[in-house]
């Protein structure tokens, strides 16, 4: 099974002879072998890990993503960031930590932003109905 990990500057996995994925969305872990249905769901800011033919394990932080199984032999996840490293303690303790605190920053900025639109909806609101009571339009 071919599996890549793409960014949109980069292509951080292509490796080819991939015996085993793990991955996780939001129902939770997962796995995927070679001969997989065809499958797509939406990755959480997670690790995903995968054996390749001589039995060795790797790993790659992905900030969520979508991961897509085609034909039973090509898995492909796209995501905003992805780094690779062999080394899972490192991965999940500072990169890990990294895209979940960027998500968390993402949130609370979205939500700022949403609430600054409605304040100004508000106030387009009440201009208006105060036209309507006997402003300029009376």
């Amino acid at each position: 099974m071919r599996l890549r990990i793409v960014t949109p500057l980069a292509v951080v996995v292509d490796d080819e002879g991939v015996t085993a994925v793990r991955a996780e969305d939001a129902s939770g872990g997962f796995g995927i072998l070679p001969r997989h249905a065809d499958f797509l769901t939406s990755l959480a800011v997670s690790i995903v890990a995968w054996d390749d033919a001589a039995g060795r394990r790797h790993y790659c932080a992905v900030r969520g993503g979508v991961l897509s199984m085609a034909g039973g032999a090509e898995l492909t996840i796209a995501t905003r960031e992805a780094v690779r490293d062999d080394d899972l303690a490192t991965l999940a303790d500072t990169v890990l930590a990294q895209f979940r605190a960027d998500t968390d920053v993402e949130r609370t900025e979205r939500v700022e932003n949403t609430r600054l639109h409605l304040a100004a909806i508000r106030q387009i609101m009440r201009h208006l109905r105060s036209d309507r009571a006997g402003g300029i339009f009376s």
